[in-house]
């Protein structure tokens, strides 16, 4: 397979691999998988929560993909697959659980208004502690702030956990 072939593959699985994130957490995280997905819509308590189960789940594939086309004998697009797989899980890592969550500290603050906008987005995300009525589950493309906060009024406000002070930005004006 050629290194374009490979990139084209590479960089396919890594948008695609948006698609794919959403619907897991819209059907299966906040569908049947709620039972570990839960714990992410708490305040956490230690260094770990059960929602960080899906990273090792969502990694099996990954691992084998690459394995297999690096060592398995078989079709070598595969290890490409495979590595998008782990990139997109990088990235998600760098924007989910460093750049959202702080769960790794760091200086960093959004200036562009992209990552303003997907930082937004995800933490309206978390204004709703209850399976159900949530808004916004993308983690790279997230619909504009007032829409989801347009949404979340129209739906009454259901499961919207009460303020803390970090949430000054999703006050109504």
């Amino acid at each position: 397979m050629s290194i374009w072939a490979g990139l084209f593959l590479f960089f396919l699985t890594v948008a695609l691999m948006e698609a794919f994130a959403y619907v897991m957490h819209r059907w299966v995280m906040h569908g049947p998988g709620w039972f570990l997905h839960e714990s992410h819509h708490r305040p956490r308590t230690g260094k770990f929560e059960l929602n960080d189960l899906y990273g090792v789940i969502f990694a099996v594939p990954s691992i084998v993909l690459i394995w297999g086309g690096v060592q398995g004998g078989w079709w070598e697009g595969y290890a490409w697959i495979g590595a998008g797989i782990a990139a997109y899980g990088a990235i998600y890592f760098g924007f989910h659980d460093v750049i959202v969550h702080e769960r790794v500290r760091t200086r960093y603050l959004p200036k562009s208004s992209y990552m303003r906008r997907i930082v937004q987005a995800h933490r309206l995300h978390h204004v709703v502690s209850t399976k159900k009525g949530t808004v916004s589950f993308g983690f790279l493309l997230a619909p504009k702030p007032e829409v989801l906060k347009a949404e979340l009024k129209r739906r009454g406000r259901a499961g919207v956990r009460a303020s803390t002070g970090s949430d000054r930005m999703f006050a109504e004006k």
